[in-house]
């Protein structure tokens, strides 16, 4: 019997031997992540200060989802707290916060390339779904958070906690998102904004987060196994929709059938799109071929 217990006992220190030592590489594996500096050279943007174009910023900071993360007055906000994994917080980028000290160029780095100040990543940033927003839609953004009142508001800190970085260090958890973001300098346009194909594939870059880069729907990364998967857009699945249900859907929140869609779904921001936006998302959407979801 005591032999027994011995085995048991030198069985447990090694497994507690072997996971401290594996969360000390993770650990490694993400600090040497955040210690990463990227260097950014895209050309200053102007900022636009027309009325029309402070009030289309303000509707982009809304249809784009930086609302959802950073308050619908920038004030900042917890996203979300996901337990052992980390809580994510969306700074407050009035005056009164971080803004202070970002510059119009900053504030393009951290939305096209989740880089900040100095180079460093962000942490979890969606920036991979706004690397090609144009220079125009970018600094009608930017210009409309800088037109904010300063916040007083002080969110709670980011933290990355064990979980997150084990996840991390296996790549099953898109932490520092600038790793997988092509940093060259380049002048970026946005086509026509009409109903066309062309310019639904323009706002549809928006959507690859979620859906995926072939937009045949995906667990969505980031999230735990039992989350509801993001839904197949193609033809596949869309196939029964009218234009008129694809723009009820993003007003609503509904499907054909009554049935509500998943809440993550950001519809409440993409409800701000435009008519003729919304007309061509679909007739993008509705030029892509069937695919088969890759959704559990």
């Amino acid at each position: 019997m005591k032999k027994l217990f011995k085995f048991l006992a030198y069985t447990v220190i090694l497994l507690l031997l072997v996971a401290a030592g594996f969360y000390g590489f993770a650990y490694y594996k993400t600090e040497q992540g955040l210690a990463l500096r990227y260097d950014v050279q895209d050309a200053p943007l102007q900022l636009p200060q027309d009325a029309a174009s402070l009030a289309y910023g303000a509707r982009l900071f809304v249809s784009k989802g930086c609302a959802d993360c950073h308050g619908a007055a920038a004030e900042g906000k917890v996203v979300f707290d996901a337990g052992p994994v980390m809580k994510v917080v969306g700074p407050n980028l009035t005056t009164g916060g971080v803004g202070k000290d970002l510059t119009v160029d900053d504030m393009a780095r951290a939305i096209r390339h989740a880089v900040g100040k100095g180079g460093r990543p962000l942490v979890f940033m969606p920036s991979p779904d706004y690397q090609n927003l144009s220079d125009a839609d970018t600094a009608a953004i930017i210009a409309h958070i800088k037109s904010l009142p300063a916040s007083a508001n002080k969110p709670a800190t980011l933290e990355i906690r064990p979980l997150g970085r084990v996840l991390y260090s296996l790549n099953k958890f898109p932490l520092l998102p600038a790793e997988e973001i092509d940093h060259a300098p380049r002048q970026r346009l946005a086509p026509a904004a009409a109903v066309t194909v062309e310019y639904g594939k323009y706002l549809a870059q928006t959507c690859t987060g979620c859906h995926g880069a072939n937009f045949g729907g995906q667990h969505v990364p980031g999230t735990p196994p039992d989350f509801p998967s993001a839904a197949n857009l193609t033809q596949g699945a869309l196939k029964s929709w009218s234009q008129n249900d694809f723009k009820a859907a993003l007003r609503t929140g509904k499907r054909p059938d009554g049935s509500a869609i998943n809440p993550f779904m950001p519809w409440p921001s993409m409800s701000k799109m435009s008519d003729d936006e919304i007309a061509a998302l679909w007739l993008y959407l509705s030029s892509l071929p069937a695919v088969q979801s890759t959704a559990k």
